[in-house]
């Protein structure tokens, strides 16, 4: 079995190749692809600009792509698409990547796993490994946090582990912010269990890995 995981940035991307194998161990392939952001689902599902590489605004093209190319090839293959709800809408959110999934002729096997708020929640849900990559984490702002809560994910994750929190970080811009993601995603997701996590997003992800 083969595994397609699409992430709508580099910081995902980095998470997850650690993640992934600590999952299902070494019975799959994978290959992970990260986006420059999350976007929209184009109205009508049309084709968008494949160039800028956003995410949802290439997913009906990308899944289209892969459906042809499983049918044709007789792959044993399924899509992942791991992203962030922001502050959408979960149901509505759910129900329209399965109509674009109901869309392609042929359909690709394809499994959409959304992080509640954000990527931050499921680092968020094993505190011990941020104190493990973060030994002066603010223990006060993660004991504060709700699991899977949409209050500024990454924001409380940047107040618990960045020096000056959140309003030092976004002074320096968003290309800054964009590198301490991907940094924490390399540094905490070593130290992370797989087994136990308070994020029930993260649980739905991992559950649904080993459910293939």
């Amino acid at each position: 079995m083969h595994l397609e995981i699409l992430v709508e940035d580099l910081s995902g991307k980095r998470a997850l190749e650690i993640l992934v194998p600590k999952i299902l161990g070494q019975a799959y392939s994978f290959r992970i692809h990260s986006y420059r952001g999350i976007g929209h689902i184009p109205k009508g599902l049309k084709k968008s600009d494949p160039s800028k590489r956003i995410l949802l605004a290439n997913l009906p093209r990308l899944l289209q792509g892969y459906g042809r190319t499983f049918a044709q090839a007789g792959l044993e293959a399924i899509v992942i698409v791991v992203c962030d709800l922001d502050k959408r809408n979960l149901t509505t959110f759910s129900e329209e990547l399965g109509q674009l999934l109901a869309a392609c002729t042929p359909q690709p096997e394809a499994r959409f796993c959304i992080a509640i708020e954000e990527g931050e929640a499921w680092f968020l849900g094993d505190p011990d490994a941020i104190t493990a990559a973060y030994p002066k984490v603010k223990v006060e702002v993660l004991a504060a946090y709700v699991q899977d809560s949409i209050c500024g994910t990454w924001e409380t994750l940047a107040n618990a582990v960045y020096p000056g929190g959140v309003k030092a970080l976004s002074k320096k811009g968003p290309h800054a912010i964009g590198a301490e993601k991907s940094r924490w995603a390399q540094d905490i997701t070593p130290h992370m269990s797989t087994d136990i996590n308070a994020s029930p997003s993260f649980c739905a992800f991992r559950d649904e890995l080993r459910s293939l």
